[in-house]
């Protein structure tokens, strides 16, 4: 099946990227998950890879991490999971997760399998731009996207990280680790602005976007949203039974977003 691009997801209209952690509370929830978010209108979806020291995450993400690696999720299974979904669906797909996972896996083979499997890109929160060499250079050589991720601390580096950005970039909205959050205060319009100067590529928003609302003004001042603990929060509530309930939020939040 052949892959829409990341650039596809963003060419309908403002972008709804969920995010969920593979194998909480099962990989085959996990697929039916995929398969129920798109329909619901999700533009590109994030594969969390579990990891047990998520940085970037707060306790909700990392209580799902160890939910799903005390149930023996392993990047293998993952991949297994991944090459099944393709089968079905063409939906912009790409993994979030942590530079040990991809280091011990061995970088080369995690990222030629992952392109091999129809992975699109990759997140790697942990890996500072300045650092990001080693990666980019085996993405680029399997035509994997290392999606780059900029803070509101960014300022001076936002130019040089957008700049050199591949796929979309992903604005932090918010100081701190991922969860829900009650308001934004960051001005991620001006965030956007400095990316677009550097270069044309979409800006996707994240951390913190609980609600349709806050989902509409986010989409508002960029070209997508991510949502992530408000989707992994419903999972842990809802176990095995969980997918309606994620296919009706993901349907409400994307409703939200649509015709801005």
């Amino acid at each position: 099946m052949n892959k829409i691009t990341i650039k596809d997801a963003f060419a309908a209209g403002k972008a709804f990227i969920p995010f969920i952690t593979c194998g909480d509370p099962s990989l085959d929830i996990t697929e039916q998950l995929v398969y129920a978010m798109e329909e619901a209108g999700a533009d590109l979806i994030e594969l969390g890879i579990p990891f047990s020291d998520p940085t970037a995450e707060g306790p909700v993400i990392q209580n799902a991490n160890e939910r799903a690696l005390a149930g023996g999720v392993t990047t293998d299974k993952i991949f297994e999971m991944v090459s099944r979904i393709r089968k079905k669906t063409s939906i912009p797909l790409l993994f979030m997760t942590y530079a040990n996972v991809v280091f011990s896996y061995g970088t080369e083979r995690f990222v030629r399998t992952a392109s091999e499997i129809g992975m699109n890109g990759l997140i790697l929160p942990d890996v500072p731009f300045e650092e990001k060499e080693e990666f980019d250079t085996i993405c680029k050589k399997y035509g994997m996207e290392l999606v780059s991720l900029i803070a509101p601390t960014s300022h001076a580096r936002i130019a040089r990280i957008a700049a050199e950005a591949s796929g979309f970039v992903y604005c932090v909205s918010s100081l701190g680790v991922t969860g829900v959050r009650t308001s934004i205060t960051t001005d991620v319009g001006a965030m956007v602005k400095l990316v677009k100067q550097a270069k044309d590529i979409p800006c996707a928003i994240g951390f913190g976007i609980s609600t349709p609302e806050q989902a509409k003004n986010m989409a508002a001042k960029a070209d997508g949203v991510i949502v992530g603990s408000a989707i992994v929060k419903l999972c842990k509530q809802y176990g095995a039974e969980c997918v309606p309930y994620v296919k009706e939020y993901v349907m409400e939040m994307k409703e939200a977003i649509r015709g801005i």
